[in-house]
């Protein structure tokens, strides 16, 4: 999934001569939480409704006021996405430079913003949760072919599979999926019965 599939587009910005009263007048109207600052056109810095508390409260060393330019309370330069970045990798950045939103950047032109939020509606439609399913979660044994053996189990029993993900534990690879069947306490048994070894859902206690 890229940038480009989750971002919001059009974007409101405003520009770098406003205030920060017409700035903080606009992020309550629109129910925003970050707005791209442009100059002419071109991005310049981010602005959000935390930065516009900071810069006007006493904990700020030198508190700007409402008549102020939002130049002086933006974060300039900004971190940016390109539309054909992974969306992984603007999760992975987002995450390490603690922020909340990214603004998207094709050609130097603002092209969209992705934010937290897109990219938990992301997680959903990766994860399958957006379409009726159910979840089974199993442990492999970290060697080639194992992933193809449970797909295989599966696809012999004709149970349609929305979404696989995986990552590493301590004693395996734990295989998360979304799979299009009701009956997934059954099929977690028969998985069990053929040296499997589900996580989820849990064996019932007289199963161990």
């Amino acid at each position: 999934m890229l940038v480009k599939e989750m971002m919001r587009s059009p974007v409101t910005v405003i520009s770098v001569e406003a205030t920060i009263g017409e700035a903080f007048q606009l992020l309550q109207d629109r129910g925003f939480r970050h707005l791209p600052v442009v100059d002419q056109g071109r991005l310049v810095g981010i602005l959000t409704d935390r930065d516009l508390r900071f810069a006007t409260s006493s904990f700020c060393h030198t508190p700007r006021t409402a008549e102020d330019p939002v130049s002086g309370a933006m974060s300039s330069p900004p971190l940016t996405a390109d539309p054909l970045d992974p969306v992984e990798d603007a999760a992975r950045i987002m995450r390490e430079h603690k922020i909340g939103c990214l603004p998207v950047v094709d050609g130097g032109e603002l092209v969209g913003i992705l934010t937290g939020m897109d990219l938990l509606d992301a997680l959903m439609i990766l994860t399958g949760v957006t379409k009726p399913s159910s979840r089974l979660e199993v442990a492999l044994t970290d060697r080639p072919g194992e992933l193809a053996r449970l797909t295989a189990f599966l696809a012999d029993r004709h149970v349609n599979i929305h979404s696989i993900l995986t990552y590493p534990s301590p004693e395996a690879v734990r295989t998360v999926l979304r799979v299009a069947s009701n009956q997934i306490r059954p099929l977690a048994d028969d998985l069990r019965t053929a040296g499997f070894t589900v996580l989820w859902p849990i064996a019932k206690p007289w199963q161990h």
